[in-house]
């Protein structure tokens, strides 16, 4: 039996494989468990094989290259095109097995598990933030409730909390009284584990040449770098750093017809806690622009005269993004952009 393509649609335990002959025709329909699935591989001749970018596919990518064949991944977006007629997982294993082969697909890297242990830990700690700030509002709407306002952030709410739980003429009831207690220590508890994990990832940001390279580079920090290097390794399934901003959704959209060129606000594509991490960066940058290199000053003063600072602000994230990706794919240290007369003096 001759394959030349082998497309696998991923489950949970269920797995369904199509493989192609050199003519593109169909020779193979399996199912397999996960078990089956790689002992079926193990002794196969195939040149390629194809899975969608999705939960397990990295596992299973580095389980066939240990077999010793030629694995790419690819988002679903891209393999949509390719199904035909009604969808079922046999239908979507042969897209997938003719979407592999295209010449101008694109692939999306098989993370490590050093890769896959970051972004574990980055997405584990964005939960923590995000239910800290939940029950920060929702403290915040028990006291409005009651008459009681509250400035918005954390620290406020350390400050104040504990005198109103301990003030008389507050007229709290006891059950309200004790709820707040309750959510205040929940409060401590998320804050503890937030804490313990940007200690992780300030320690692995140390450890880490690439991470040390980027946090050299204004905006970026422990939590950026690290990000970074989970999200996108070395940087090498980019051509440019334009590349690597698209990806990120911090390029303008485009709709062109007719040869008449229309450009949006930013597509917002790809990786958005990246794209947050980058915009949030490049406020902090702009806060303190005098601070910064000649060149990098001069570039933000003259920008900012033209327009908005919001502007301003996703385009300097494009440009610490592009910054970033030069660092990890030409393996260099950052240099500060400087302008020509400072740098000849």
């Amino acid at each position: 039996m001759e394959l030349h393509m082998i497309g696998i649609d991923l489950g949970k335990t269920v797995f369904h494989l199509v493989g192609l002959n050199l003519r593109g025709e169909v020779v193979v329909r399996k199912k397999f468990s996960r078990k089956q699935l790689l002992h079926f591989t193990a002794n196969l001749q195939v040149e390629l094989i194809g899975m969608e970018a999705c939960g397990g596919a990295h596992f299973l990518g580095r389980a066939l290259r240990e077999q010793g064949h030629e694995v790419r991944l690819m988002p679903a977006q891209y393999v949509k095109p390719y199904v035909k007629t009604n969808k079922s997982d046999y239908i979507d294993a042969e897209a997938i097995a003719e979407a592999v082969g295209r010449p101008k697909m694109r692939f999306v890297p098989i993370k490590s598990d050093d890769q896959l242990d970051l972004q574990s830990l980055h997405r584990v700690r964005e939960r923590w933030v995000i239910r800290r700030t939940a029950v920060i509002n929702q403290i915040r709407g028990l006291l409005l409730e009651r008459g009681i306002t509250l400035r918005k952030g954390r620290c406020h709410i350390d400050e104040a909390l504990p005198g109103i739980l301990e003030d008389a003429s507050a007229k709290l009831s006891g059950a309200l009284r004790l709820l707040l207690a309750q959510l205040k220590l929940e409060l401590d508890h998320l804050q503890m584990r937030s804490d313990e994990a940007d200690a992780v990832i300030k320690k692995t940001a140390g450890e880490n040449a690439a991470c040390r390279r980027l946090v050299a580079i204004p905006g970026i920090g422990p939590i950026t770098a690290t990000a970074i290097i989970a999200a996108i390794g070395n940087g090498a399934a980019f051509k440019k750093g334009r590349e690597f901003s698209a990806w990120l959704g911090i390029v303008p959209g485009e709709y062109t017809t007719g040869g008449k060129q229309k450009l949006l606000g930013i597509s917002k594509r790809g990786n958005s806690y990246l794209r947050r991490l980058f915009v949030h960066g490049a406020r902090a940058v702009l806060q303190q622009s005098a601070k910064q290199s000649s060149g990098l000053s001069s570039w933000l003063a003259q920008l900012t005269t033209r327009t908005h600072r919001n502007v301003v602000a996703v385009a300097l994230a494009n440009k610490l993004a592009r910054m970033a990706w030069a660092v990890l794919a030409k393996n260099e240290p950052y240099r500060p952009p400087m302008l020509a007369d400072a740098a000849t003096a």
